[in-house]
């Protein structure tokens, strides 16, 4: 819907400016009347060329969003008014637009929960339930302050994963950028200082040069192919069986699947936990938990286990028979919850072990990458330099022999 820019006044005669989501100019004195002002303008915002970065709404936006709006409703203010003063604190232009339709669609009677249903793209289906179930049971504040540290705490597990991968991902791309310079620019030099000697070049040396003509000839064709492959990974990985089939080979790989497992596993354990104490109810938790795992395996796994439950199965059973996928630790501790009546407690201990299972294997994952990249970049260019170097060492041999 377009926004409207509006100017009146107050019942106190206070000047007053601001913006509506509306449908029509109609609509914005609707709404302006029913706040008591006296419409003076009501002009369609112009559209502003705005760049295209910093437009998305991250999970720290988010979570940041919401501590706010859970402080400001324990607070005692009007959920109406917390709105307001959220959209004027946001500095996305898409949040902003997103926290004015909101705003409209409560004014117009809108639950907040339907109104945040509407925009999917920041609201999840996690968060819109909660956000409901905080409505029924009137308590919006607690379940406000719940969601905001179930996503800080995803954004931590996601800061840590993704500032383990950066270190070893730029050392690779260094490795990567010196390996083609040496094999396009230095390399060359030297095979054309020995193309006049005559002799038979040691073999290292004459397999390097060969490499060096190969990828000066073919190098515009592997950036091609790379690129292809690339598309056609990432299109397939599109599709349900590539998705299955990818997050399956993710989870076999060394260390980094270790690493994947854990962080699904504390996803799955906070998740859970966080619906479950919020009065989600079980089958619809699993559905909502199974959609937020990050993973296609797990996902069929969680939902798998659901459908078993639905038949009126405990909730440990059928996890118990996903081989590989929940170790025996988290259902013994689901089952413990199960006979105990404290689930949503027993799975928040479960997300708190594994959150400090993701930090071990995170540490693990620096101190395995750092030396492994060092030695093979060492290896690979010295190998190339050593290689390069036995012809001089031969001639020099054999000017001393003779």
């Amino acid at each position: 819907m377009p926004i409207y820019v509006w100017k009146g006044k107050s019942a106190s005669g206070i000047i007053q400016t601001g913006e509506i989501v509306a449908a029509n100019p109609q609509e914005v004195y609707n709404i302006l009347r029913e706040r008591k002002i006296v419409p003076t303008s009501v002009k369609p915002k112009p559209k502003q060329l705005t760049l295209p970065f910093g437009k998305g709404v991250g999970l720290r936006d988010l979570s940041i969003f919401t501590r706010q709006f859970a402080t400001m409703i324990n607070a005692g203010l009007p959920l109406l008014k917390c709105l307001e003063i959220q959209e004027q604190q946001v500095t996305k232009p898409s949040f902003k637009n997103v926290l004015r339709a909101v705003i409209t669609d409560v004014e117009g009677g809108s639950t907040l929960a339907d109104a945040l249903k509407k925009h999917k793209s920041i609201f999840s289906d996690l968060y819109v339930n909660m956000v409901s179930a905080g409505e029924s049971g009137g308590a919006l504040d607690v379940i406000l302050n719940r969601l905001a540290t179930y996503l800080e705490k995803n954004a931590e597990i996601i800061r840590k994963i993704r500032g383990a991968m950066i270190y070893p991902a730029m050392i690779s791309i260094v490795m990567v950028v010196a390996v083609i310079l040496m094999l396009t620019v230095v390399i060359p030099v030297f095979a054309a200082m020995y193309s006049g000697l005559g002799s038979k070049l040691p073999l290292p040396t004459q397999i390097v040069i060969n490499l060096s003509n190969f990828l000066k000839k073919y190098i515009i064709y592997m950036i091609i192919v790379a690129i292809g492959i690339a598309i056609a990974l990432r299109t397939y990985y599109r599709t349900e069986n590539g998705h299955f089939v990818i997050d399956g080979i993710m989870l076999k790989i060394p260390i980094f699947g270790d690493l994947i497992k854990k962080q699904s596993l504390t996803r799955f354990s906070r998740t859970l936990s966080t619906l479950l104490s919020s009065g989600v109810n079980i089958l619809e938790a699993l559905e909502i938990t199974a959609k937020t795992s990050g993973n296609k395996v797990i996902e069929k796994a969680i939902l798998r286990s659901r459908s078993a439950i639905a038949q009126g199965e405990s909730v440990a059973t059928p996890l118990s028979k996903e081989k590989g996928l929940f170790p025996p630790m988290v259902v013994q501790m689901i089952t413990i919850g199960e006979q105990t009546g404290g689930l949503d407690e027993m799975l928040n201990k479960v997300a708190d072990f594994y959150d400090a299972e993701v930090d071990q294997a995170v540490e693990n994952l620096m101190a395995a990458m750092e030396p492994i990249i060092m030695i093979v970049l060492g290896v690979v260019v010295g190998g190339m330099l050593m290689a390069m170097y036995l012809p001089i060492f031969k001639l020099a041999t054999e000017f001393i022999g003779g």
